[in-house]
């Protein structure tokens, strides 16, 4: 970015900029917002998928500053996703925990044998058809990704629990936060309860 213009020196895709107006947008009509404190108010954290059909805002009724959502491919209870719920209880005291992930997931339409072959001959967008994965052209490509765990699963409803699990039984998160476990319908927009992880996500007695 020009430090005399601040304007990029690369020309801009129509993505970009339609990103840049809304903000330009936003931007103009921020008013209070500037006021919101860095703990969340409604001292909760979400951890749930990052598929573009899910809106926490609107499925958990959330206004900017409410509470934090933390999102990655599935939903997955990953280092980095424990990581973060960490410093969400500890520095910014957040209470309770939900793990939510999704009907219709992209990560139960693969494996991670498959994702690792796909990557180790090109790492253009794959298709998929009657047939399959497959890449459009095998040119490039790394074999990284054999380093490299995606936490694919094949029952919605297990994967939840073992997500629940895993937070449940980590050495830095305080037993006494409750980890509730759902699965968002995305032909409804319903939040379906999995009595089994939110069973393994209760407070110790």
């Amino acid at each position: 970015m020009s430090e005399q213009t601040g304007q990029s020196a690369f020309p801009k895709s129509a993505i970009l900029q339609d990103v840049l107006n809304a903000n330009h947008a936003y931007s103009k009509n921020f008013g209070d917002k500037s006021k919101l404190t860095l703990p969340p108010a409604r001292q909760f954290a979400i951890l749930t998928c990052m598929d573009a059909r899910l809106d926490p805002a609107k499925y958990a009724g959330l206004s900017e500053g409410d509470a934090h959502v933390i999102r990655n491919a599935g939903g997955r209870a990953s280092d980095d996703a424990i990581r973060s719920l960490i410093i969400s209880h500890k520095l910014l005291g957040t209470k309770e925990w939900f793990v939510i992930h999704h009907t219709d997931c992209g990560m139960q339409l693969f494996t991670d044998d498959i994702i690792r072959d796909l990557l180790a001959t090109s790492l253009q967008t794959a298709t998929v058809d009657e047939n399959g994965w497959r890449n459009p052209e095998e040119t490039g490509g790394s074999d990284e990704a054999r380093y490299t765990a995606f936490l694919t699963f094949k029952n919605l409803e297990n994967s939840v629990t073992e997500d629940v699990e895993r937070i449940r039984k980590h050495p830095l998160v305080n037993p006494l936060i409750p980890i509730y476990g759902f699965v968002y319908d995305v032909k409804s927009g319903s939040l379906i309860e999995v009595t089994e992880a939110t069973e393994a996500g209760k407070i110790a007695a």
